[in-house]
């Protein structure tokens, strides 16, 4: 599938073609893209939004149809909703702070799951040391699922937001997050999604959803690296305070005090990576031109094929077993460490995760020290499949 739109893909790593399995790390980049960002730097590099030449109102108004074209793409109501930051972490530290600082007092809680990135559990702890706050966590079962029983357990009149992940980066398990939603918001407690592994795999309606705050990164999802998005609903961004101070989120500046300026501009301090969302805007354009449901069904069928023909492995463990799941795949053979068969793997050409992909309490679940990481996008193909198995096989030969 437009395989031939990614260059990368063609080279040999130690003499054996590239199989490039590390997509849920980050995605390459087609041509298009990479095109974007070329003609940008050549043709109109300029500040935004301050200047009243030529170059720079050329650059602004294609900032700004970027931000519609990211308002489309995930059916956000309003364009300023949707807040530019450096990417996912960016985006969640964006609302952990701001949130925090305008709402959470000493004894509220924030409930998080069990399965989530470090990116939304660390900045929820530097708010609880900061705030006096406590943070509570929804278990999953030994399948990757989230235990909803737990959740409604959890949720009590101190809970003042949800965080969890859309899809987990290391069990592939796509949260019911819009029950998840339906739960919080019968308490009236705003929910905010980690959508990073999401938004280049299955469609995201953040009004269908009815999500307070969406977050994730472009280069997850064939953009350029240094580029995310955060939605928030207007009615939660207008009252937050803003993130950090400096150019752009002023209306007016003097030494005894600061005016803010309106949505999105409130919370895109300095000068914003203006390249890079000409990236991205041209990434979504490419995903819309396939036709995500399109990416969704060709990788559930490399996600059923790679599941048959790894679980045929005498001994080899997956980790992440639920019904609905992302095209990821995390795994185990015996007691051999997953960098072992990683660095193996490797020298065969083929490029996939290992350790504790930024979910230690995952890990801590199951008590293993890592897994072995193989995640796909629209580019990989079935061979590249029967290529990991044989190179799994190999290793489990030299290791045991």
């Amino acid at each position: 599938m437009n395989r031939e739109d990614f260059s990368i893909l063609n080279q040999q790593i130690y003499k054996r073609p590239l199989v490039y399995l590390d997509n849920a790390a980050t995605t390459q980049k087609p041509q298009v893209v990479i095109d974007a960002l070329n003609n940008y730097y050549t043709q109109i590099n300029s500040n935004i939004h301050r200047g009243v030449h030529y170059l720079s109102q050329k650059a602004t108004d294609e900032f700004e149809i970027a931000r519609e074209t990211v308002r489309q793409f995930i059916n956000a109501k309003h364009h300023y909703e949707v807040i530019f930051t450096r990417g996912a972490t960016d985006s969640i530290n964006l609302v952990a702070s701001s949130f925090g600082r305008t709402f959470l007092h000493e004894g509220d809680e924030i409930l998080i799951s069990e399965m989530e990135h470090h990116a939304n559990i660390v900045p929820w702890q530097f708010l609880c040391e900061e705030r006096g706050c406590i943070l509570k966590v929804i278990p999953f079962d030994d399948n990757g699922e989230l235990i909803l029983d737990k959740l409604n357990e959890l949720l009590t009149p101190k809970t003042k937001i949800v965080a969890v992940s859309h899809v987990s980066n290391t069990l592939g398990t796509i949260n019911p997050v819009k029950k998840v939603i339906e739960m919080a918001h019968q308490h009236h407690i705003p929910v905010l999604i980690d959508g990073a592994q999401a938004v280049s795999h299955c469609k995201v309606d953040v009004q269908d959803l009815d999500c307070d705050f969406y977050c994730f990164s472009g280069h997850k999802m064939y953009a350029p690296m240094g580029i995310g998005v955060m939605y928030g609903k207007e009615e939660w961004l207008n009252q937050m305070k803003p993130y950090q101070g400096g150019g752009e989120m002023i209306k007016q500046v003097t030494f005894a005090k600061t005016t803010y300026n309106d949505l999105p501009f409130k919370f895109e301090a300095g000068t914003p990576s203006v390249g890079d969302v000409m990236g991205l805007r041209v990434a979504i354009d490419y995903i819309n031109h396939i036709g995500i449901e399109n990416i969704a069904n060709y990788e559930h069928e490399l996600l059923s094929y790679a599941t048959e023909r790894l679980s045929s492995i005498q001994g080899l463990k997956i980790y992440g077993t639920s019904a609905q799941k992302a095209a990821i795949i995390s795994f185990n053979i015996g007691n051999i460490h997953p960098s072992d068969i990683g660095t193996i793997i490797d020298k065969l050409g083929i490029a996939v995760r290992t350790g504790h992909h930024c979910t230690q309490p995952i890990m801590d679940h199951f008590g293993i020290p890592g897994t072995v990481r193989a995640s796909f996008a629209l580019y990989n193909t079935k061979e590249e499949i029967d290529s990991l198995y044989e190179a799994v096989v190999r290793a489990k030969m030299m290791l045991e």
